[in-house]
């Protein structure tokens, strides 16, 4: 059986990148949505522009906040309140610089977004999914950096090997219920991601995707569009997407000059 669109799709990190991307396509096919994040004008704006395709709902919010998430997600109009599909996609790079020269502050800021901030979400939404059972999907957007460390990645890295396993973790205590979950890990692609990364240093961002084609944020959109309407019976546990001119390198080896 496929899933058919029934429910509400939750966004979150829906203001930028691969969240107002996956907000633009799944509006286009008919999913009710509700969209978060924290920059009020960003939101307002893509509810101006969605709304004519789907019903909309906009909720700023941070999902560093707990008690702000739990109190938005309990208090949601009954005409969303019936979630079919979580999309954790809040999160952050910071410090792309070694470890040892990090900046302490840069390193909580990640793992409060990228961990706190991603198990806030799921524990406030799973009671949602759970209850619409089968066809339902938590897709938690991670990265291929969670097995593949590389220098600068220190905390996000682990950050999204956490969301990894959290998501595996979560299908072991989902079994029986028909709630799906999804580790959506994308390589290299153009968004907003390193202009965040950089401290918003535009020449060092543009340097990352220089002479190459990265993926794009429509491409991780699709994907989670995809997810969405599996057949009832089928999880994909992990999708690892690049673009075909990224691929693993060498191991490094220090030589004494």
């Amino acid at each position: 059986m496929n899933s058919v669109v029934k429910g509400s799709v939750f966004i979150t990190g829906a203001t930028s990148g691969f969240g107002a991307a996956c907000a633009r396509l799944m509006a286009q096919q008919g999913w009710p949505l509700i969209i978060t994040g924290r920059r009020q004008d960003r939101l307002d704006a893509l509810q101006q522009e969605l709304s004519p395709l789907t019903r909309v709902l906009s909720v700023p919010l941070d999902v560093r906040d707990a008690a702000a998430v739990k109190a938005e997600v309990e208090s949601l109009p009954v005409a969303f309140s019936r979630i079919q599909v979580l999309v954790n996609n809040a999160g952050l790079a910071l410090a792309p610089v070694p470890a040892q020269v990090a900046d302490l502050a840069d390193w909580h800021t990640m793992i409060d977004t990228n961990i706190k901030g991603l198990v806030n979400v799921a524990h406030a939404l799973l009671p949602h999914l759970i209850a619409f059972g089968s066809g339902a999907s938590m897709i938690n957007i991670g990265s291929i950096a969670a097995e593949n460390p590389y220098p600068g990645s220190h905390v996000y890295g682990a950050s999204k090997a956490f969301l990894k396993q959290f998501s595996y973790n979560l299908r072991c205590d989902l079994q029986g219920t028909g709630v799906r979950v999804t580790d959506l890990a994308p390589g290299i692609a153009e968004t907003e991601f390193s202009l965040v990364r950089t401290g918003g240093n535009a020449t060092a961002a543009d340097a990352v995707y220089k002479n190459t084609i990265p993926l794009t944020a429509q491409d991780v959109a699709e994907q989670i569009a995809y997810i969405a309407v599996l057949p009832d019976h089928m999880n994909i546990n992990r999708i690892e997407i690049v673009p075909v001119r990224q691929a693993w390198g060498p191991y490094a080896i220090h030589r004494e000059s």
